[in-house]
């Protein structure tokens, strides 16, 4: 190398991170994973990482804004406040010492996963069989999805309004479900189909029952049976599955892997992996009291003195796998509505031109995942710019698909910008492609911030098996994007 040629700094070298790390900060690394697995084997739906979320926010001090607004509160440096979108979708928001005007820092995520969603008449019986038709969301392989355990998460809604929790599978006494797949012996012309066409989507109806009613005047009796044990169980009728959102996905809880327990596999990694980290931060921050990732008690007053510069928010939106539509999507006006409740509390003069700059002056990490490199499937990527494992979180400056299509693709000023904040916090990162340029592709919700003018780029872990029902990340690059959250939403933009 010639004499005056520059090194490579630290926090972007190509080689495998645990090489360089400290035996207190692999302590912490393990910490933080430890705590992912708990959330992960618990957030198993959209609601239920909804749920939990706003659990750990509420301990750790954090306040309801619509509370705050029927109540005539205000806000000031230093509040914590979250807001819920239908139980789906969640803002939460540390203000932050410069007015919201100057624009906020934001990292947002989703926590809508590929799955197989219940019909709203699914229930039938045939082959001495009942099952529940359903209709797959999300981008998935079809036919990973037979011929293993699943489980049923979700909720019936009464007409008088009255919510019904459902939980099947999850517990070691539950009883699981599955899809049937073809045994070999008679799959001469099921083999000649394309991976594509294995599976219909049609056909990815779950095994639900086996047993007859009693009921001699029914027509279908192991339908009623199942009908049965529902009413049994939950009160329901068959009526019921019309206001109800039920999902199949994979049964049991997320584990370490590998010999040296250096990984995660489980279910709905992308992109709760990123929506974890993103909350963890946020909760981690100077001054939000919170001492532990389940703290006993809620958390202690506003601490001004480790209040943000800019205010810390933290996005966890729904639909994002279906293109973010919806009143729970990115598409619609929940965020800007509730920054524009924000300003309205903060006490200074509101209007649509403080509410525009507001969003037009916000910095944004778009939490989403990229994909690993993978040797067994090495063809799809071009790998000088893949993301390896354990070398931390990866940055991707576009997503998209071929020529570009559908991506916000970051200016070069930012991302020197999160170059600065990641080199001041000593984080470790790369930065990838998702595959070769006309491989295929993917998008984030990126663009849908990008057209408020903010800075966007898309930031989080990469995955092995990303959209398969059980996805595999590394412990060192889940730590390393956590790490890479709590210094964008601690920064100052370079102010001392």
């Amino acid at each position: 190398m010639p004499k005056n040629t520059p090194k490579t700094p630290l926090n972007y070298a190509r080689a495998n991170g645990y090489e360089k790390l400290s035996p207190a900060e692999a302590k912490k690394l393990e910490a933080v994973c430890a705590d992912y697995l708990v959330f992960l084997g618990q957030a198993k739906t959209e609601r239920k990482a909804h749920d939990e979320a706003v659990e750990l926010l509420e301990a750790a001090g954090f306040q309801d804004l619509d509370g705050l607004i029927r109540g005539g509160g205000a806000l000031k440096a230093g509040d914590k406040v979250y807001r819920s979108c239908a139980g789906k979708t969640l803002l939460a928001a540390v203000l932050g010492r410069q007015p919201l005007e100057k624009g906020l820092h934001i990292v947002g995520g989703h926590t809508d996963s590929p799955r197989l969603d219940v019909k709203q008449n699914p229930l039938y019986e045939s082959g001495e069989m009942a099952l529940l038709d359903t209709h797959y969301y999300g981008g998935i392989r079809k036919y990973q999805w037979v011929a293993m355990p699943l489980a049923l998460h979700g909720v019936f809604v009464k007409p008088d309004g009255k919510k019904i929790v459902v939980e099947v599978g999850e517990e070691p006494g539950d009883p699981v479900f599955c899809i049937t797949d073809l045994l070999p012996h008679l799959s001469a012309d099921h083999n000649k189909k394309s991976l594509a066409e294995s599976h219909e989507g049609e056909n990815l109806d779950v095994l639900v029952g086996s047993v007859p009613s009693r009921d001699k005047k029914a027509k279908e009796k192991i339908k009623q049976r199942v009908l049965e044990l529902l009413h049994e169980r939950y009160g329901v009728v068959e009526e019921d599955f019309l206001s109800a959102e039920l999902e199949f996905v994979p049964a049991g809880k997320p584990r370490e892997a590998g010999i040296d327990r250096s990984l995660i596999i489980g279910y709905g990694q992308d992109d709760r992996v990123c929506a974890y980290t993103a909350l963890r931060a946020l909760l981690d921050l100077p001054g939000t009291g919170r001492k532990e990732i389940r703290p006993a008690g809620p958390g202690g007053t506003s601490d001004t003195a480790g209040t943000p510069e800019f205010t810390a928010c933290v996005l966890l939106c729904d639909k994002e796998e279906i293109g973010s539509v919806g009143a729970t999507g990115m598409h619609a006006n929940f965020f800007e509505n509730t920054v524009a409740e924000m300003l309205a509390l903060c006490g200074g003069p509101y209007s649509e031109l403080v509410l525009k700059r507001a969003l037009e002056s916000s910095w944004m990490l778009s939490a989403d995942v990229n994909a690993l490199f993978d040797p067994l499937f090495a063809g799809v990527s071009e790998k000088k710019n893949a993301a390896l494992l354990n070398q931390g979180t990866c940055l991707t400056k576009y997503t998209g698909s071929r020529g570009k299509s559908g991506a916000s693709d970051a200016s070069a000023e930012f991302i020197a910008q999160i170059r600065r904040i990641f080199a001041r916090a000593g984080v470790v990162w790369q930065a990838a492609e998702l595959g070769k340029v006309d491989q295929g592709g993917g998008g984030t919700i990126a663009y849908l911030m990008a057209r408020y003018g903010m800075s966007v780029v898309d930031c989080g872990v990469a995955l092995l098996s990303m959209h398969a029902p059980w996805e595999v990340s590394g412990k060192f690059d889940v730590y390393m994007t956590y790490k890479g959250f709590l210094a964008f939403l601690k920064d100052s933009r370079g102010a001392r």
